[in-house]
């Protein structure tokens, strides 16, 4: 085997680009999602070693201390942070010339060639599903026998192996758990709202929805669900209780949507209940009544998902398969049983108005989810919003982020520019929590945890940071644009 070290590198500060994460980015309040994507190969390759530099707060310096020793060296990258991460990988050759570096993501999925012709310090990328492909590079099997990669040979010339084909028998897929223990510090780990310590991890990938901008499934995972059994889940359950007892206050299950699969979930939540655990997962506004009331019974605290717009013909053009009407009323099912419920939308997807804007904004209101995410549309390489936007000259001269790792508009239409997009994240963040009601209930959550209270405060003033900051730059959008 080949010494390797699997590795998320240093980035902007605070930047996400965790699996979870599905727009990478800086968040409005501290938040690291599990480096699943890389934990997944690690556990399959005896004596790796996985490095999650954000979340702990390393720099370039302080991983090539800890990667001198390597011979293989794999990075996750995303779209927002691949010339940073191409820079780390550049660093990382100049300290020791004969180490191969190689990346996987989304981004190098889609884009193996032109990674790999605009960035020479890149040895290898593995293509889609990579995990077994990650492996074989470990076990320095030929890289012509390797399915799925994608390099550059001791000429400099471009090679290219037949796909890998979409993993099938996962119950067969070693548990990241003991990875996460033996390389992770938990507690440095936080999503806002997710009790804290969490631990997030896939029991499956792939997802049979089409939503035009989701990344996973467009470009690694695919659309058919493929899953661990219940029983396997609950073995790999064991084990986490084995390893942290009772110091993981919840689970979250990242399956692109784990309740598609309805009496699958009902399934694994009883081993949650047996083992005393609590758990979140995500979900679509599909789940039934007596469904949620199962799996609240088990141990469900909280469902992620995700509302989009409070357009109907948006929510049509991006295929998100739902209807508000529909909507409405798993809230309503929601808050009977006491699930809490996430509520994460998007500004700025096709074909957006300022009136689809405040339409987005009152359905936020009157849905009421605990807590909301706004997102900007973000048309990444392999997705159909990005062909869209090629097809239709949506794109501003934007990148997805901006200098300092906050989420920008790089899509504008003939109704809303960059800026325009950017300033309705804010006025309806603002209008959405500072409500007396929403202020109430906030207020009343804090003060019946005091780790809570805690929390709430330095997330508030992280907030409040963060809303300056995007200010500042829609401000400084305009003045540019006035110029022009």
């Amino acid at each position: 085997m080949k010494k390797t070290l699997f590795l998320s590198p240093p980035s902007f500060d605070g930047f996400d680009g965790g699996a979870g994460s599905r727009y990478q980015a800086k968040r409005e309040i501290t938040s690291f999602w599990y480096p699943t994507w890389l934990a997944q190969p690690a556990a399959m390759v005896p004596g790796s070693k996985l490095i999650d530099a954000p979340p702990h707060n390393l720099s370039v310096e302080d991983v090539l201390k800890q990667a001198a020793d390597y011979d293989l060296v794999i990075m996750h990258t995303s779209t927002p942070s691949l010339a940073n991460d191409v820079e780390c990988a550049r660093r990382l050759k100049e300290q020791k010339p004969s180490i191969k570096v190689g990346f996987i993501g989304a981004h190098v999925a889609v884009l193996p060639e032109q990674t790999l012709t605009d960035n020479p310090v890149i040895d290898f990328v593995c293509r889609h599903e990579f995990d077994y492909t990650c492996r074989e590079l470990a076990e320095d099997k030929p890289w012509n026998e390797i399915a799925g990669l994608s390099w550059r040979d001791s000429n400099g010339e471009l090679k290219r192996t037949a796909d890998r084909a979409l993993i099938e028998n996962w119950d067969e897929m070693p548990s990241v758990f003991p990875t996460y223990e033996a390389n992770l510090d938990i507690t440095k780990y936080f999503i806002g709202y997710l009790l804290h310590p969490y631990v997030s991890f896939y029991t499956g990938r792939g997802c049979p929805a089409k939503c035009t901008f989701c990344l996973w499934p467009q470009t690694i995972g695919g659309h058919a669900y493929r899953t661990k059994s219940p029983e396997a889940v609950g073995r790999e359950m064991e084990i986490a209780k084995s390893i942290w007892g009772s110091k993981v206050r919840e689970y979250m299950f990242d399956d692109d949507t784990f309740t598609i699969n309805e009496q699958r979930a009902i399934e694994i939540s009883k081993h949650m209940k047996r083992l005393n655990l609590t758990w979140s997962c995500n979900a679509r506004a599909h789940v039934k009544y007596d469904t949620l009331k199962e799996l609240r019974d088990n141990g469900l605290r909280l469902l992620l998902v995700g509302f989009e717009s409070g357009n109907q013909q948006i929510l049509n053009r991006i295929k998100k398969g739902i209807k508000l009407e529909m909507a409405r009323e798993f809230m309503q099912n929601c808050k009977k049983l006491g699930i809490k419920v996430h509520g994460t939308f998007i500004i700025g997807l096709p074909i957006e108005t300022p009136e689809t804007v405040e339409e987005t904004i009152r359905f936020a209101k009157e849905l009421d989810p605990h807590t909301i995410q706004v997102s900007i549309a973000a048309p990444y390489p392999g997705t159909e919003l990005y062909d869209q936007a090629m097809a239709n000259n949506w794109f501003s001269r934007e990148a997805l982020i901006s200098g300092s790792g906050i989420q920008v508009s790089t899509l504008q239409y003939d109704q809303m520019s960059p800026a325009q997009i950017e300033d309705a994240v804010e006025r309806m963040y603002r209008q959405f929590y500072f409500r007396p009601g929403k202020i109430g209930s906030i207020v009343a959550e804090m003060l019946g945890d005091r780790q809570m209270l805690v929390r709430r405060l330095r997330e508030g003033g992280e907030f409040f940071s963060y809303l300056r900051e995007r200010k500042e730059q829609v401000k400084l959008r305009r003045s540019e644009a006035a110029a022009v």
